[in-house]
């Protein structure tokens, strides 16, 4: 059993028991949610797609904890002319695991 849900503008498989990394919600850590935005449910051979939700499907979810990604490194360069940036990000993200996918 899976389920393609929208979390924050992009579109996860997930399965009961998984563990997956979200952009950083804003809920607190040891927290249960509900994710409401269902695309599509797979039981078995029983397959339900929305238009554009599932009706009445949602995930539940624990907030394990939040973190931050790997540092990411932006250098930008023109030769001959002088010119370097050196810029460094490092994405927020919170930790979650799936509970159970309601149908």
């Amino acid at each position: 059993m899976f389920a393609i849900v929208k979390i924050g503008g992009h579109q996860y498989k997930l399965a009961p028991n998984q563990y997956v990394y979200v952009n950083r919600l804003p809920y607190e850590e040891g927290e249960k949610i509900q994710l409401e935005e269902v695309l599509m449910v797979v039981d078995n051979s029983n397959i339900k797609v929305g238009t554009p939700m599932v009706e009445g499907a949602s995930v539940e979810a624990e907030v394990l904890q939040h973190l931050k990604d790997d540092k990411i490194i932006v250098f930008k360069k023109k030769r001959r002319k002088g010119y370097k940036v050196k810029k460094g990000h490092r994405q927020p993200l919170t930790k979650l695991q799936i509970l159970s996918i309601n149908t």
